[in-house]
Formats: structure tokens, C-alpha cells, sequence
């Protein structure tokens, strides 16, 4: 009895070592980069080759394990040791970016490369922005000539939709940022980027990500600002590209300007201290007055919780609007300042369906107010106005509409008699 149970130990450890399942292959990737470096070797310079023998060699080789080594190959000619530079111990291979030629030609038969063996082994997807941003990461160890090719092929490949414009945060390293090694680089990419997509297709996919309102970052704390940034890149050929960053950040100062004022007007701060701080901005962020008529047009609205109800939310409006209407009357100095709050408080009352029916209660409010003249609201309802909710606030308007103008036709004839 006691030799049976001492033999069912050994008996059940013999059962699990022959479990192929248990079995862990050990991580060779010396062995894998041989086996791409020969075949590269084998099909040349000819980029269709190239492809065809990834793609079937996918089936006999473990990519999926591999991937960083495959890529590594694929840019640089064999693995990569931690900083760019090649691994001394293997066998490298000329058919790769690096060796290639700088021209964007080539640069696009290379991101046609990539784009088919990842569209034919969709787990390499992953792999393949993570290996873009540890090159991101590398750049210094790579000459001047290698850099370029990245960053043309990094532009198509953004352009295209192969990877996410996440990796350019990669190069807000503050190592690269300091030495100047990303400006340069987000040169060369952008240029590729634009020869690919317009500036409309590079914003929407920044906007996508985040990255548009981060671009400063490509620059030392010191020289972040927008005068540089618009500087650099239109001197480097980039106009199209300092205007939409200076776009960018004038959009941010904006909206920094009204999260500030909601929070001024919550706190009761007294109007003079919110007007003051409004004028400042304006001088400080260059804004135009129609710009902030509508900034504070929305910081009012959005300062208060409104009724649901109908009937109610006209009379809360107008006792809201009463309070803040000094405010709205120091920014409506010009004509267009007066046209701009008019479409802003029509787009708002459309927008918002509980407001229909107090659009004439505001706009007659406003003009007791001396915040809207007539010739803003005459020019409103006989030409300026938006084509959202224009008949139901058309009819609103009427009476008030006549009336200014009979008004206005009494105040010329008594001019007429005083001549």
C-alpha cells in the first residue's frame, strides 16, 4: 500500500512533462532575424518581391512574437540595441529604409510595403505604432539622412491612416525638444504629411487625438510660443501649418477665457472687475469685439440653471439678462458687435426650444437697454438674419419692427420741419 501511494506523485509529474501545452518555446528572435535578413537578401531591392515574401513567410514565421525584431528589420537593416543603434552581433541586411533611397517615391513604395503586410496580419497593427514611437524615441541615434526617411515615411503613413497621430508625442521627449531634433523632424513630416492630404484631413486627425492643441511642445519651455512656433514653420515652408496652430491657439485662449468668465459671473464678482478683465483680454489675445460679444454672450447664457418650463424661462431670462445687460452693452460699440449678439441670441433661442418664444421679449430688453440700436435690429429682420427658426422669429418681431420703424420715419419728418 504505502509503495502505491508513493508511486502516484512520480506517475502524475511524469504525465504533466510530456504536455506539450506546457512546453515554453524559448524567445529566439536572433534566430528570426536570420531567417528575414537571408529572404530580404534573396528578393533585393524590388519592393513587390519585398512584400510577397512577407506576406507568405507570415505562415511559417512567428510575426506575432516578433514583431519588434520584424520592423526593426524592415526600417533599419537588423535589430535595434536601446538608443538606435544597431545589434553588433548580426547579420544585417541592405534592403531596408535606411539604405534606401531619400526621395518620396520610394519613401511611399516603402509605406506600401508596410500597409500590406499589416492589412494581411492585422495583429501586427499594434506592433507597428508602438515600433514608430520607440523610433520616435531614438532619433538621435540615427544620422541625418535616416531621419529624413522617417519622418517622410512617418508623414504618408499619418496621412493614410496607417497609424494614430498619438506617436507624435514621442517627440515631445525632452531630451529630442532640447536639442531642437523634433521641430526639425516635424518639419520633414508635415512636409510629407501635406505633399499626401490638405491641412483640413492633418487637423481632423490632430483634433482626433488631442495633439492639435499640443504642437507648442515641439519647442523648449522657452520658445513656446506662438510667435516662434508661426516663425519656425513658415520660414521652413509651412505657412498652412503656423496658421492652423495659431488658429489652435487662439481657440484655447478663447475657451480659457470663457470657462474664466462663467466662473467670475457665478461668483457674483461686481461687473465693473468682469468688464475690466474682459478688456484686458482683448488687448492681451488680440480678439475683435464681434469675437467676444459672442464669448460673452454664451458665458451668460451658461452661467445659470434654467427652467424647463416654458412660460417660466422667458421671465427668468429677461430678469438675467437685465442684470448682465451693462456687460453686453460695453462690448457692442460697433454696429457689427450689435449684427453679431443679434444672430448669437436667434441661433440660441432656435437651439434651445424652451427660448422660441422669448426671442422679441430679449431683443426689445436688449434695445431698452441701449445694448442693440434699431438700424442693428432693422438690418437684422431686412437682410442680416439666419435662416434658423427666420418665419416663427420673423412673426415675433413684427409689431416691435414697425414700430421702429414708424418711430424712425416721425424722428425724420420732425428733422424735416426743424430744417
Amino acid at each position: 500500500m504505502s509503495n502505491q501511494r508513493q508511486q502516484k506523485p512520480t506517475l502524475t509529474g511524469q504525465r504533466f512533462k510530456t504536455r506539450k501545452r506546457d512546453e515554453k518555446e524559448r524567445f529566439d528572435p536572433t534566430q528570426f532575424q536570420e531567417s528575414i535578413v537571408q529572404g530580404l537578401n534573396q528578393t533585393g531591392t524590388d519592393l513587390e518581391a519585398v512584400a510577397k515574401f512577407l506576406d507568405a513567410s507570415g505562415a511559417k514565421l512567428d510575426y506575432r512574437r516578433y514583431a519588434e525584431t520584424l520592423f526593426d528589420i524592415l526600417v533599419a537593416g537588423g535589430m535595434l540595441a536601446p538608443g538606435g543603434t544597431l545589434s553588433d552581433d548580426v547579420t544585417c541586411t541592405e534592403v531596408c529604409l535606411f539604405k534606401a533611397q531619400e526621395d518620396m517615391e520610394t519613401m511611399q513604395a516603402y509605406a506600401q510595403v508596410f500597409n500590406k503586410l499589416i492589412r494581411r496580419y492585422k495583429y501586427l497593427e499594434k506592433g507597428f505604432e508602438e515600433e514608430i514611437k520607440k523610433l520616435l524615441l531614438f532619433l538621435k541615434g540615427f544620422t541625418e539622412s535616416e531621419r529624413n526617411k522617417l519622418a517622410m515615411l512617418t508623414g504618408i503613413l499619418l496621412a493614410n491612416g496607417n497609424v494614430s497621430a498619438s506617436i507624435l508625442s514621442s517627440l515631445f521627449n525632452e531630451n529630442l525638444v532640447k536639442e531642437g531634433v523634433s521641430a526639425s523632424f516635424a518639419v520633414k513630416l508635415f512636409k510629407s504629411w501635406l505633399s499626401e492630404k490638405d491641412i483640413n484631413s492633418l487637423a481632423a486627425s490632430l483634433r482626433k487625438v488631442g495633439m492639435d492643441s499640443r504642437l507648442m511642445e515641439l519647442f523648449p519651455a522657452n520658445k513656446r510660443s506662438c510667435e516662434h512656433f508661426s516663425k519656425y514653420f513658415t520660414d521652413a515652408g509651412l505657412k498652412e501649418l503656423s496658421d492652423f496652430a495659431r488658429n489652435q491657439q487662439s481657440i484655447g485662449a478663447r475657451k480659457e477665457l470663457q470657462k474664466e468668465l462663467q466662473e467670475q459671473m457665478s461668483r457674483g464678482d461686481p461687473l465693473k472687475d468682469i468688464i475690466a478683465y474682459v478688456r484686458e483680454e482683448i488687448k492681451k489675445n488680440n480678439i475683435s469685439e464681434q469675437t467676444m460679444i459672442g464669448l460673452i454672450w454664451s458665458s451668460v447664457m451658461s452661467s445659470v440653471e434654467w427652467n424647463k418650463k416654458e412660460e417660466l424661462v422667458t421671465e427668468q431670462a429677461i430678469k438675467h439678462l437685465k442684470q448682465y445687460s451693462p456687460l453686453l452693452k460695453a462690448f457692442t460699440s460697433q454696429g457689427l458687435s450689435e449684427l453679431t449678439l443679434l444672430l448669437k441670441i436667434q441661433e440660441y433661442c432656435y437651439d434651445n426650444i424652451h427660448f422660441m418664444k422669448a426671442f422679441q421679449k430679449i431683443v426689445v430688453l436688449l434695445y431698452k437697454a441701449d445694448v442693440l440700436s434699431e438700424e442693428a435690429i432693422l438690418k437684422w429682420h431686412n437682410e442680416a438674419r439666419l435662416a434658423k427658426g427666420k418665419s416663427v422669429f420673423l412673426e415675433q418681431m413684427k409689431k416691435f419692427v414697425e414700430w421702429l420703424k414708424n418711430a424712425e420715419e416721425e424722428s425724420e419728418s420732425e428733422e424735416d420741419e426743424a430744417d
